[in-house]
């Protein structure tokens, strides 16, 4: 399978399946399964997610979900199949998504990830998300989770004192 197969494109309904199995085979493993096609389903219809998927052909390999608000952008999920990392795919995902991002005015980028899964830590420490704070017991209660945040632009300033408009005499 050359590079050059892999496209990105968003995620269609028909993803649901393949996506829900990559999240509890390489995200969720060991934890209750959260993200099943239930779920993926309900995400690729809200207009505040973007779901990227990443197919070799027409086979999905990886795939990608952000939440914008209105200010701090959420990384969700992220998951390439093992037979295809280490390509690039993840980088371009996340490329995708952070363009995204910055198009729709987005301050920040924040995630999780499971504190000991250091090649995620060292794949996002290389994409420029730092990391903040350690919580313990994250994920179900017996994992701790790494927090990492990426600054995509300053923080605007605070209108803090609003006051009418001034008429003229």
């Amino acid at each position: 399978m050359s590079h050059a197969a892999i496209t990105l494109r968003p995620a269609l309904a028909s993803d649901s399946l393949g996506i829900a199995a990559m999240s509890r085979d390489y995200i969720e493993y060991g934890l209750a399964w959260r993200y099943d096609a239930a779920r993926v389903r309900r995400l690729l219809v809200r207009r505040d997610v973007s779901l990227v998927a990443a197919c070799d052909r027409s086979a999905l390999v990886g795939f990608a979900a952000m939440e914008f608000a209105d200010e701090r952008a959420h990384l969700v999920l992220m998951a390439v199949l093992p037979g295809h990392r280490r390509r690039g795919i993840g980088r371009h995902m996340l490329d995708w998504l952070l363009e995204s991002a910055r198009v729709a005015g987005i301050e920040s980028v924040h995630l999780e990830l499971r504190a000991g899964n250091d090649a995620a830590r060292r794949f996002y420490r290389v994409q420029g998300f730092g990391e903040t704070i350690l919580v313990p017991r994250y994920y179900g209660g017996t994992e701790s989770a790494l927090r990492m945040v990426r600054v995509l632009r300053p923080p605007l300033p605070a209108n803090l004192a609003w006051q009418p408009p001034q008429h003229w005499a």
